[in-house]
This record gives structure tokens, sequence and C-alpha cells, in this order.
């Protein structure tokens, strides 16, 4: 092991020997810190690995913002003891995990947490052993573990951490050497192991993410930079303008997009180089000769990148977006931290359900949830926000509608820290928690209307059209990037170039000539108008079927259906 000096931002001023054979709490959170920076800086780099191609890639986001919660509780302490650190680590975590991947990173860091308990510090065996029950405590989090995931690649570093012990690391930092290289590897074979990601093309977006938050540390010992993203040029169509306010860095006002034709070849390592002397956040997109660039620039050099781009080609597009507005604008819509709540009785069972969009919440409301929750595909709900809910219903009998499968670990976290008798109704889809509801007897036994609403959940099916992000083919189905598609209870069933074609190719796959109703839940990039024509294509073709059309104001998605 080198015993130069490193340089590595943050951290204590010794060589790589003296900081790194034992790691105290001190250092752990200058490492936590590098991983969350390391990960920030590649979060779109893990949105984009969706296995199927639509808009909503939130990965990168939910493990970010989990770990982002986790750094809050020790940023700024000065708690030597890495004990401590850990578990402050991992009840930031806990608190703050989102999506399934960020709830599993949790449950890592609080297993990881577990073996150091009140210790000072860690040498390279607790190093390892902390690992391995990070591991154990992450499958048993999971009730079906499947492999090919984050779960594969925190079981892959642990068994690194415990080789590299038996081939004589005696340093922290030796084993996390191997941790991250064994984390690559790991991570390049989850396709082997789960044949859907093999199938999309991708590699398993958890596992990414937690192999970006150990470079990180890594990166950050070895004095290599932080704010570089690996570069990577996406499909156009997966460069997303919503949502890019999640995490805007200090100083940086404006988001700036342009569409333009370069002249000629577009050197991409220049131009990234050029772009980074701007700002941050920056994101490529590539699509039949037209490339798309993403940045977030301080305020008033707002349009210097236009300036640049025009020397490089022709601009067709041009998109500005005050972040710092957004922000505010978020700020002042948020009422009660994001929920809203509604009278309840007490000792009857309240919902608490999350919804995506501003129709679906009145839907919710209007059929007496107690608790309405903002949330969904790429804004899944914390698991602190779901149990605040819970807690400020004025009932100590709650059901939780998660109503989207990311959102169900966290739901159960919420679930199991509340004092109050929480149980989660494993609704996947909006559909099925509007089936769930309506199924609720309030003053009937909680496990008991637990089960009649999970029964009612399941009698509904569920579609969605959205536009496709890239090309692939999947379960038979050809797909071209920009084409619409269609899924059918979370499978891809139809693909086109007309919406109106797709619908119908769904509906006779969901056989429609048997169902009775098609409530059609339009989202924001869909007018009320064309939701109406669509229905009436769907009329026309099952005139006896009954086919409602209401406001849902979800994102990504131009229409979620119910079908019944």
């Amino acid at each position: 092991m080198s015993e130069k000096s490193t340089g590595g931002g943050d951290l204590p001023g010794r060589t790589v020997g003296e900081r790194f054979r034992t790691v105290d709490g001190e250092i752990l959170r200058a490492l936590a810190e590098a991983g969350l920076s390391w990960l920030r800086t590649n979060l779109q780099t893990v949105n984009t690995l969706n296995v199927f191609p639509v808009p909503d890639g939130d990965t990168g986001t939910n493990m970010t913002l989990t770990m982002q919660s986790a750094f809050e509780e020790i940023k700024g302490s000065d708690e030597m003891s890495i004990g401590k650190v850990a578990h402050a680590l991992a009840h930031g975590a806990l608190m703050g995990a989102r999506g399934n991947s960020g709830v599993i990173l949790s449950q890592l860091w609080r297993g990881f947490a577990r073996t150091l308990d009140n210790l000072p510090s860690m040498d390279a065996g607790t190093f390892a052993r902390a690992l391995g029950e990070a591991r154990d405590t992450a499958y048993k989090g999971v009730v079906h573990p499947v492999e090919g995931t984050i779960l594969t690649v925190s079981k892959d570093i642990a068994s690194a951490a415990t080789a590299a012990l038996q081939n004589g690391a005696s340093s922290a930092y030796d084993v996390l050497e191997q941790v991250v290289l064994a984390a690559d590897v790991s991570v390049q074979k989850t396709p082997e192991l789960l044949p859907v990601l093999k199938e999309a093309g991708v590699v398993d977006a958890g596992g990414k993410g937690l192999f970006f938050l150990l470079e990180g540390m890594l990166r950050s010992i070895k004095g290599e930079p932080l704010d570089q993203p690996i570069m990577v040029v996406q499909p156009l169509s997966a460069l997303a303008l919503e949502g890019a306010s999640e995490a805007i860095e200090p100083g940086q006002d404006w988001e700036v997009v342009i569409d333009f034709k370069p002249h000629g070849p577009l050197e991409l390592h220049s131009f990234y180089r050029r772009l980074e002397t701007m700002g941050t956040s920056i994101q490529l997109g590539e699509g039949d000769g037209m490339y798309r660039m993403h940045i977030h620039v301080p305020d008033n050099t707002e349009y210097e990148p236009i300036q640049y781009i025009r020397s490089l080609g022709t601009i067709t597009n041009i998109a500005l977006e005050n972040l710092m507005e957004q922000m505010m604008d978020k700020a002042r819509q948020s009422e009660n931290g994001g929920v809203v709540l509604a009278p309840v009785t007490a000792g009857h069972i309240a919902a608490v359900t999350v919804v995506p969009g501003s129709g679906f919440a009145r839907v919710f409301a209007s059929l007496g949830a107690g608790a309405i929750v903002n949330g969904g595909q790429t804004m899944n709900p914390s698991t602190e926000e779901i149990l605040s809910a819970c807690d400020r219903v004025a009932t100590d009998k709650v059901v939780i509608l998660p109503n989207n499968k990311n959102i169900t670990l966290a739901a159960r976290q919420a679930s199991e820290l509340s004092t109050k008798r929480v149980a989660v109704v494993p609704t996947h889809s909006v559909p099925q928690g509007i089936a769930a509801l309506l199924a609720l007897d309030p003053e009937a036994d909680l496990d008991r209307a637990v089960e009649a609403m999970t029964a009612a959940s399941r009698s509904i099916r569920g579609g969605e059209l959205t536009v496709a992000t890239r090309s692939v083919e999947m379960d038979g189905i050809h797909v071209r990037q920009g084409q619409v598609i269609g899924l059918l209870d979370d499978r891809l069933c139809a693909s086109g170039d007309d919406m109106a074609q797709v619908l119908t190719q769904l509906l006779e796959r969901a056989s429609a000539a048997e169902a009775e109703l098609v409530t059609m839940y339009y989202g924001t990039p869909l007018s009320e108008e064309k939701a109406e024509a669509l229905a009436d294509a769907a009329r026309q073709a099952w005139p006896a079927l009954e086919v409602e059309v209401v406001e849902g104001g979800q994102p990504h998605y131009h229409l979620i259906l119910s079908i019944e």
C-alpha cells in the first residue's frame, strides 16, 4: 500500500497508511460525503438504467436523496466514534429512504452500523464483518430477494472483503480497493442473473448506484475529482425537463436545455470540458442527427452555453427555466409538508395514500382518504414522509396504499416505525389503490379490512400509455425510440406510432370485450380533448364497454387505465 499523501479533499492530511489502517468517525463522515458527491454526480447515469424504455427512471434520484438524508444526520458533527457516526448515518438513511433501492440502501447502513455499535474505530477485519452484516440485514429486509440486483452486489462485496483479509489486507483502505473492484464486476454480471436486465440491455440500476457510492469513497482517498461525471450520451428522449430541481447545487440558478444540429462531427470530450467551465448537471442526448444539451448555470450566465453551442451548430430549440423560482413555487404549493389531511373519526381506520397528480388527489379525497401524500414515479416519498402522514391522522388504526411497487418497501418501513397500528395494502398502481379504498370499511377490524382491500385491489387490471425513451425488443414487442408504448399489468404489450392504435392493442390484450368499465386517467402530457378522442376510439371498438375519462394529472404517462 502506498504511503504517499493523497490530497483527498476534506479528509485529514495524513498518509494513506496512517489514515486508513483504521477508520474513525471523522474519516467515515468524510467518506460518506464523498460517496454522496460521486453518486449525485452520476445520478442521471443510474436513472437511465430502466428495464422498460419509459421516461421515469428514478433509482439514482432515490438513492441520492436517501444518502443525502443520511449525511444530513452527521453533517457538521465532531463525533469521533465510528459506531455513533454509523448509527446516525443509518438513522438518516432509514427516515429518508425513497424507493426500493433507497430502502435497501438504508438497510445496508443499518447492518453496517450494527457491527460497529459503540466502537471508536474499525480496522480491516471489522470492516469486512460490517459489510457481511450489511448484506445479511438487507436480504432479511426483502420478503422475496431477487438475485441480479443491489442485493447481489452487496453479497459480492462482502465476499470480496473477506477474501481481501485472507489475502493479507491489513488496512481498511486495502479492503475498500477490493470492494470497489468487486462491485464493478458484480454490476456487470447482473444481466446474467436477471433475464429481464439482459433482455433490456441494461445492468441493475440499484447495484450501479451502490458501486458509485463506494467508488466515490475510494476516489476521494486517491484525490480524484468527484464532480466530473462519467461521460454518457443518452437517447435524446431520455432527457426529461421536469423534476430537474430535485438537487440544485448552490449557485446554480438556471436550467438551460438546447436542441441543436452540429455543423460537423461533435468532439465529445472537448465539448464536455468546455461545458464544465460554465456549470454543472451536464447531460447530453443524441438522436437522428440531433443533440440535446442540459446544464445548470449561475444567474446572469444563462446565455453563455447558448452562445457556445451557436458556434458549433444550428440551434433548433432553447428552454430556459429558473430553478430557484421552481423551488419556491414547489414550496408554496406544498401544504402540510406535501400531505393533505381529511377529517377522520377517532377509532376508525384511516387510509394514507400516495398519489402522483392533482386529479388523482381529488379522486382519493372524494373517496374518503384520511391523508394524501404527493408521490409516484420519479417522486417517491420518503419513509419519513409516509410515517408523518400516518402519525398525523386522528386515529390509531391506519392502512397505507403505496399505489406503486417502488414505494411499497418505504411504506412497510414506515408501518414498522409508527407507534400506531399500521398495515400496508400492497397496491401496485393507482387504479388498484382506488379499488382498495372503495372496499374500506372504516369501522371494521384492521386485519379484516386489509384482507378485503387487498382482494379488491387484485380485481383490477392496470394499463399505461407513454413514449419510449430507447429502442428495444422485450416480451416479443419491437419498440423504436419515440414510439408510443402500452404496458398492461407492468408488462410491455403494444407499440406503434399512433396512440389510438396502441390503446386498442392494449385493451385487446386486456380482454376488453369481457370488461364492463375502463377508466382513462389522463396525465400532463395529454389534453382533455385528446383523451376524449382516445376514449371515443375505444367506445367505437367496443360499443358495449363503458369508458370514462378523468383527469389524473400524472407526469410522464399520457394515460393510466383501470380495467374492470
